[in-house]
């Protein structure tokens, strides 16, 4: 598990905080213990061995120090080997960084609880410190500590052993001036917001606004608490946040597990439908074995007879017409007629026939199995074309400019209907007599054998109609079709009579031939010739969606476009 990963953990409360004497990258007590702008602490030392993870502003890959810094160039980066964050690293590097000064003390302390771990007098650096002035906040070892008696500035410091310290719960040293080491940081410049030491106010913060970090602490204080009161209610929003995504990843994983399960379900049901469907498959197939085996024996058996009925009816034939009288002869010719007119007309060559085609079709639909959708069809029966045939109305009556259309029937070599379709057709219509006047069908599989096919042709005349499967032509292919011209529009009116269209007028001609009474041309209800119900003025049809026959042009008067005016 990475660094960063147990931080989090550690953030979320999985696990206890790191400890705060200890480096999280060597794991010793720190040394020089430095901050990074995330609020992690580290060695000095471990902070310098990191690579950069920007190299704007460094020369080569060397450590992170100070030394490889260009002033010219943007702050070099590091990543943080806690929480993966990248920081940027002030011009001066690693030894800019903030001192963590408590982390400092408490490592003092813990040395100091564990018989002094080889603690150095703070004056001298030499000797092992043995006591510790309260005043001067400063370790002494005995000669350091017999002079700091000795000395009227310092006599009357209390002085302890560091033995008695062990049960302090904070123990702190002197904060010492970066710029000016023997002074210790006691005042805080307002303008520059760092705490300085007297020599600094003397010097580079002469003009600056100053005072006493115990007079300006609260203040400053203050504000960082107001800053943390902020802070702290993220910290229940993130744990809830943390919360909510550990639910959700939860319900994920139930939810995933249910799908999965479902998954499993549908799968599992699936192979005993495809295994059901192979069962019935392979039981289908070996009851077409069985009568196919059957069909077979039986043709054996028929044309086993039949070669012994022609065996007998040659040799008796043979022997007759050789060892036979004249007189036998014409005797026995009745019979031996009859027998080989019967075995010379039966029709055997059928019974070679015995494939019908036994296929598989993986891409046909073949209905479903427990809800199932199945593929896969077992094809006994093949298209014979010349079997095949043409229906409907659509050769028969063929006007210009209509639609037309004739149904074709696939069969087999028995002459039965193919139960499917798929089958590879190719149709077109053609002007006899008139170059590239062609027809494009359209058709339509019916998935039973049959296909509709639907045509409109736009000229009168004679028409060739070739129709094929599988590159053969169906039976009666190519056809002739004759389309006569458009049909003709009545001039006329669709009426009762002419007496009542006319408004009683006589004189007025009908295509129907009826008479009124004094041989006028007109015709009325119950007269000579009326049809008995209405028809068109201009023909006489009787059916008013129907081609007029009447003649195109009229000479008479009284003509049949009167009656359409009327």
């Amino acid at each position: 598990m990475s660094e960063h990963l147990k931080w989090l953990q550690d953030c979320s409360g999985a696990e206890p905080l790191p400890s705060r004497t200890r480096c999280p990258l060597c794991k010793e007590l720190f040394t020089e213990p430095r901050i990074l702008p995330c609020l992690h602490t580290f060695c000095a030392a471990c902070l310098r061995q990191l690579e950069p993870f920007s190299v704007l502003g460094f020369r080569g890959g060397g450590p992170a120090d100070s030394s490889s810094w260009l002033p010219d160039q943007p702050p070099l980066s590091l990543l943080c080997p806690v929480c993966d964050s990248e920081v940027h690293l002030p011009p001066g590097g690693v030894e800019t960084l903030t001192t963590d000064h408590l982390a400092a003390n408490e490592v003092l302390l813990e040395r100091l609880k564990k018989e002094g771990l080889g603690l150095l007098c703070d004056l001298c650096n030499e000797g092992k410190a043995e006591r510790r002035c309260n005043t001067c906040r400063a370790n002494l070892c005995e000669f350091c500590c017999q002079a700091h008696r000795r000395q009227k500035k310092t006599a009357s410091h209390a002085v302890l052993a560091l033995k008695d310290l062990k049960g302090c719960s904070r123990i702190a040293k002197p904060i010492q001036c970066s710029t000016h080491p023997s002074e210790e940081l006691r005042l805080f410049c307002e303008v520059c917001d760092r705490p300085v030491c007297r020599d600094c106010v003397v010097g580079e913060h002469r003009e600056h606004a100053y005072d006493f970090t115990s007079n300006v602490v609260h203040q400053h204080g203050d504000y960082v608490r107001e800053l943390l009161k902020c802070t702290q209610p993220h910290l229940g929003a993130l744990e809830g946040a943390l919360r909510d995504i550990e639910g959700v990843g939860r319900a994920v994983g139930e939810r995933v597990k249910s799908v999965g399960a479902e998954i499993e379900r549908f799968a599992a049901g699936y192979v005993r439908a495809v295994e059901e469907h192979r069962d019935r498959l392979l039981q289908r197939l070996e009851e077409l074995k069985r009568q196919k085996e059957s069909a077979l024996h039986l043709q054996k058996v028929q044309l086993q007879q039949l070669l012994a009925d022609m065996r007998t009816g040659v040799e008796f034939t043979e022997h007759l017409l050789t060892s036979g009288s004249d007189l036998e002869i014409l005797i026995t010719k009745g019979v031996v007629v009859r027998q080989l007119r019967r075995l010379n007309e039966v029709d055997y060559s059928v019974h070679a026939a015995t494939d019908d085609g036994i296929s598989f079709w993986p891409q046909e639909k073949a209905g479903q199995c427990h809800g199932y959708e199945m593929f896969g069809t077992i094809v006994t029966k093949t298209v014979d074309p010349t079997k095949c045939v043409i229906q409907g109305e659509g050769f028969h009556t063929l006007r210009a400019g209509r639609a037309a259309a004739f149904i074709l029937l696939c069969k087999n070599s028995m002459g039965e209907q193919v139960g499917r379709g798929g089958e590879q057709l190719w149709i077109r219509i053609a002007h006899k007599d008139k170059k590239g006047c062609g027809i494009e069908p359209r058709v339509w599989d019916r998935s039973d054998g049959s296909y509709h096919v639907s045509f409109t042709p736009l000229e009168p005349g004679p028409y060739s109609v070739w129709v094929c499967i599988k590159g053969q032509h169906v039976q009666g292919s190519p056809f002739t079709l004759t389309v006569k011209s458009k049909l003709r529009k009545h001039q006329g009116v669709f009426h009762c009579c002419t007496f009542c269209s006319s408004g009683g007028q006589k004189d007025v001609r009908c295509g129907c031939g009826g008479t009124m009474p004094g041989g006028f041309q007109g015709c009325g209800h119950g007269h000579k010739g009326h049809p008995g119900h209405p028809h068109w003025s201009c023909c006489g049809r009787a059916s008013e969606n129907s081609e007029c026959s009447g003649p195109l042009e009229l000479s008479a008067p009284h003509s049949l476009l009167r009656t359409v005016a009327l």
